[in-house]
């Protein structure tokens, strides 16, 4: 009996300025394989369906369990992560490519650093100084863990900006994973002192303004995240700070 195979064509590029080319590879079907299981084996025997031995594909993965977000790839013209993409739930040849709104560093690995440069823009952490005992944190009632915990799921994966029609080099538009981080750290106790700071850097250009409500983000999100409540959230609190600075001024 001949063994089942999936067919993959996986969008290559060799370098960032390189010309993206599609290539076919068989992989031996596996039980409860997934995608990023057979981006492991075409990297570990890089041989093309003509037969022509090529290049290990390059790709990021971490944690393999939906953890880390690094797997992300847009696979049958979805975003979606590698690792919790099952190949017997996909229709063949499975194709697999980038990321296509973040700048391609080889074949399937991107550079996702304007998400960090985001994060840091809105100081999305919490101000301590560990160099000394603080002592107990503040407490935080259950009520407040309750609408924390989602939001501390974010894995940063980027799913969400890749399908949001806003995220684009004309709007600079942050994405709503960032702004789910500011309703975060602005509802935690110790990290609320920087509140006024983050919705003033959501004011500015590529600030809650430029979100269109498409809702693709909720659709996208592998952790299911509350993207749009926070983001409703958050542009109200905007808007009252800069009202708020327009009568202090």
């Amino acid at each position: 009996m001949a063994e089942k195979t999936i067919q993959f064509e996986v969008k290559r590029q060799s370098s960032p300025d390189a010309d993206a080319v599609w290539e076919k590879f068989e992989v031996t079907w596996k039980p409860g394989m997934n995608v990023i299981s057979a981006m492991m084996e075409i990297a570990a025997n890089p041989v093309n369906t003509n037969g022509q031995e090529t290049t290990p594909i390059a790709y990021d993965s971490n944690c393999l369990e939906e953890i880390c977000g690094s797997c992300a790839m847009v696979i049958n013209g979805k975003a979606r992560m590698a690792c919790s993409t099952l190949v017997d739930k996909l229709e063949q040849p499975i194709r697999v490519q980038p990321l296509t709104k973040f700048p391609v560093v080889r074949d399937l690995a991107v550079d996702r650093s304007v998400l960090f440069e985001n994060l840091k823009a809105v100081k999305a952490w919490v101000p301590v100084d560990g160099t000394y005992d603080l002592g107990s944190g503040p407490r935080v009632f259950p009520q407040q863990q309750e609408v924390a915990y989602p939001l501390s799921n974010c894995i940063s994966c980027c799913c969400c900006m890749e399908v949001c029609p806003q995220f684009n080099d004309a709007t600079g538009f942050v994405g709503a994973a960032t702004i789910a981080q500011v309703k975060l750290f602005n509802a935690h106790p110790s990290g609320k002192v920087l509140k006024e700071e983050r919705l003033r850097a959501l004011a500015g250009d590529g600030g809650v303004q430029e979100c269109g409500f498409a809702q693709n983000c909720i659709q996208a999100c592998p952790k299911q995240l509350p993207l749009t409540e926070a983001i409703s959230d958050i542009t109200r609190d905007v808007t009252l700070q800069v009202a708020r600075d327009f009568l202090r001024a």
